[in-house]
């Protein structure tokens, strides 16, 4: 038990990073629930007097933020579920996404000449790290030291879900200056591949659908998919119904399910989404290579929110900012591979000034 614990200490403690103190800020956690093994999920408040923004333990879960429209008044402006119990049936709603966020083909991973075969579906596709992944787990969180804002933390096994190494993870989730900032930071115990994301359906409205909201996107380039939603290994120039780098509706003519190769190092702009009837816009900045942007297009109405409002297609719409999907096929994307010693760091920033 001792080995274990040192283990999962040399994982996550390094981990930690200093924030400036906030000026105003207040966190607290409360219960939210029990899980149908009888573990106790907790919700986390985080208000730093201008935005708010709730947290779970289990999965991360962003089960709101709030953040004031052109007048001056707060409302949620990410779609979440009614019940614990909805959120334990549907891991991936506005969650924490790994080991690896997107699909990999050929039903597993080649690491140094060793392949590891992973859960997929009949076709040899795994989708989000698999079944009962990240936003199926339940976190450590905390509050920090300093700045606004909590420390959540996780130490996947060895072997979970086919994937190689005990993977020491924690996402710091902290508010300033009217933006939501998520820092990634990750360590392994042997050669693995780590692609995390946040999963939060946005819809600037509160409520309603995503469709007359717009949306930019500077990307000049995009990976275009095979039949079974697989990157082809193509990084192909923007056009048409995959050209955003002006501003356009989410109108109901194209369903989005795609990755968008984004330009420059860095942290860097990857999309603008606006508002006209609410005046809220939404800056999204990161520092992984590319992102994936789902409008919900699976929600049914079988959904409902914490309103009682149920989620219809285009209830919202994902700004998944992560790595390529299946880069562990392709040897032109960029890199997903994690050694030991290595830290993985990712940093997306969802800005409303």
């Amino acid at each position: 038990m001792r080995a274990a614990g040192l283990l999962i200490l040399s994982l996550i403690a390094p981990l930690s990073m200093s924030m400036p103190a906030a000026a105003a800020c207040h966190v607290s956690p409360a219960p939210f629930g029990t899980l149908r093994d009888g573990r106790k999920v907790e919700i986390w408040h985080v208000d730093d007097g201008v935005i708010s923004a709730s947290v779970l333990t289990l999965g991360g879960i962003l089960h709101d933020l709030n953040v004031p429209d052109a007048q001056g008044r707060r409302a949620n402006v990410v779609r979440n579920l009614d019940s614990l119990a909805a959120y334990e049936a549907r891991p991936n709603v506005s969650s924490l996404i790994g080991r690896y966020a997107g699909r990999i083909g050929g039903g597993g991973i080649t690491l140094d000449g060793q392949f590891y075969p992973l859960p997929g579906n009949a076709k040899g596709v795994i989708t989000h790290g698999g079944k009962d992944s990240f936003g199926s787990r339940l976190w450590s969180a905390r509050r920090l030291k300093s700045g606004c804002g909590i420390d959540l933390s996780y130490v996947s096994p060895d072997g979970d879900n086919g994937f190689p190494g005990a993977l020491g993870v924690s996402v710091r989730y902290s508010l300033k200056d009217k933006a939501l900032r998520l820092d990634y930071t990750a360590r392994t115990t042997k050669p693995t591949i780590v692609n995390l994301t946040d999963h939060a359906y946005f819809n600037l409205s509160g409520h309603g659908d995503i469709y007359g909201q717009s949306l930019r996107i500077p990307a000049s380039h995009y990976l275009p998919l095979d039949k079974l939603h697989l990157p082809t290994g193509e990084i192909a120039p923007v056009s048409g119904d995959y050209d955003w780098r002006k501003p356009r509706p989410l109108s109901a003519g194209k369903k989005l399910d795609d990755t968008f190769v984004l330009n420059g190092s860095g942290i860097k702009t990857a999309a603008i989404l606006t508002d006209p009837a609410s005046g809220r816009r939404l800056t999204v900045r990161t520092t992984q290579a590319g992102l994936v942007v789902y409008t919900a297009s699976g929600f049914n109405g079988s959904l409902k929110d914490s309103n009682g409002d149920p989620l219809a297609p285009g209830a919202g719409v994902a700004l998944e900012t992560q790595g390529f999907p299946d880069a562990p096929n392709h040897s032109n994307f960029p890199s997903t591979v994690l050694r030991p010693g290595e830290t993985y760091r990712q940093t997306t920033v969802f800005d409303f000034n």
